[in-house]
Formats: structure tokens, sequence, C-alpha cells
């Protein structure tokens, strides 16, 4: 990772180095308009742990491949927890709608939502605008300490856009394109809600080493019977963890 005087400033251990400290060590939230948080830790590379199998994994990770056309490589991951009661709303927006400030010139770009707990509206589930992808990038602005689309296009497009919610088991995934319309509200449940969320860029979209990303590194796909066998849930080297900063 860069920092602002393009010097490479990495959070987590170097490839090589073991890391103890585990993704709870670098959570931070993302209070909502009204104060409320949901908490995430992100990190640059998959690494070899089992979150990582996952990241690599053929079934994830090649059908976005297929879906996006080419080569992808892993953009980032994230562990996004909710917490009874207080977990709180994820605004509406889009995906690339942070990803264009980092220097991706298309939205050639895509996520995927692994539910680690079951998600219901109750809980805060993910909502979608089916289709809203074809709507293009829309304009986003602060809100709060996140980043939300431009609420008076999100009306509009309210009314000629499905809205769904995308109730799922755990264990399920939603792919999605980073145009897509999303948001979550709150967990208004005794249950805790967490997410695995997968983002992958086309590697002929790759803008190089930038502040937030550290640009295309090949990405190694291994068969999905690898995520079952792997005994790794400790070692987190060579991840790279996103430090504790305000939303920008």
């Amino acid at each position: 990772m860069h920092n602002s005087k393009g010097s490479l400033v990495r959070f987590g251990a170097a490839e090589g180095q073991k890391d103890n400290r585990g993704p709870r060590d670098f959570e931070t939230s993302r209070p909502d308009k009204r104060g409320k948080e949901p908490k995430l830790v992100l990190w640059q590379h998959p690494g070899n742990d089992v979150t990582g199998m996952v990241a690599r994994s053929k079934k994830v990770a090649e059908t976005c491949q297929k879906l996006l056309g080419g080569e992808i490589y892993h953009y980032h991951t994230k562990l996004i927890t909710k917490e009874p009661y207080i977990g709180g709303t994820f605004e509406w927006h889009q995906d690339y709608g942070y990803w264009y400030k980092y220097g991706c010139l298309f939205p050639d770009m895509m996520t995927v939502f692994v539910a680690l707990d079951d998600c219901t509206r109750e809980n805060g589930c993910l909502q979608v605008l089916k289709a809203s992808h074809k709507c293009g990038r829309i304009d986003h602005t602060i809100v709060g300490d996140q980043t939300g689309a431009d609420i008076e296009r999100v009306q509009e497009i309210l009314k000629v856009c499905d809205h769904v919610y995308a109730e799922l088991k755990a264990g399920d995934a939603l792919f999605f394109h980073s145009n897509v319309l999303h948001t979550s509200s709150d967990n208004c449940s005794a249950n805790e809600r967490r997410a695995l969320v997968i983002a992958y860029n086309k590697a002929s979209n790759d803008p190089g080493p930038h502040q937030k990303h550290p640009g295309y590194t090949h990405l190694d796909m291994v068969e999905n019977s690898v995520i079952l066998n792997c005994e790794n849930v400790t070692d987190f080297t060579g991840k790279e963890f996103w430090p504790k900063q305000p939303q920008v």
C-alpha cells in the first residue's frame, strides 16, 4: 500500500512474516447518519487462511472471471459485522462510487457477498435495486462516516428498479456488479449478522498502486475442496489489513 508521498506502507505482516494479530485487531466502524455503527475489517490480499481460500476458490473467483470476461485479481475483502440492536445502516451506494475515486477507469469490477450468518430483514440483510447497474455511476457524497449515493437520484431509480431484499442463509452468496445500488438497514435483532464481502477487479482495469490499494497481484486460484480441507484459521500472513481510519 502506498501513502500520499508514494512510499509503501504495509499493515499486517509482509509476505514471509507471520502475523499473530487477528482481524478484530484492525476492526473499525463506519457510523451511519444517525451514529449507529456497522463494523468492518478490510484486507488487501487473500492470504492462505480459510477466508483466503474462499476468495481464491474457483467457485467464487473463476465465476467472477467469467462474468467480467477476462482475468481478474483480488481487490480486497471485508469482514462486516452488525452487532445485535446496535449494528447500523450502510447507506445506499455503489461500490464503484468508492472505487472510481481510487483510479479505476471502468466499472469492470464486482463484489461477492458471502453470508456467515442468516441474513434477514430484521438483522439488516442486503437490499439491492435490480438492474440499477444500467444507470451508470451515480454521484456520491459523504453521509455520516460513509460514502453514499445522491439520494434524490436514488429515489428516482427506486421508481423504475425492483427493490429486492436479499435474505440469505449462512453460506449463501450474492454476486453483483460494482454499479448495482445497494444498502442494508440496522440490525434490530438479538443475533449478530456477519458477512465476508470479497471484491475483484479486472486485470485490464488495474489503476496501479494507490493510497488505498496496492494494484494488480496475480490471483492463484484453488480447487473448491481446499476450503473444507484448510486448517489455517489463525495465520494471517500477507493479508495486509487496512489501518483504523476515518472514511474518505
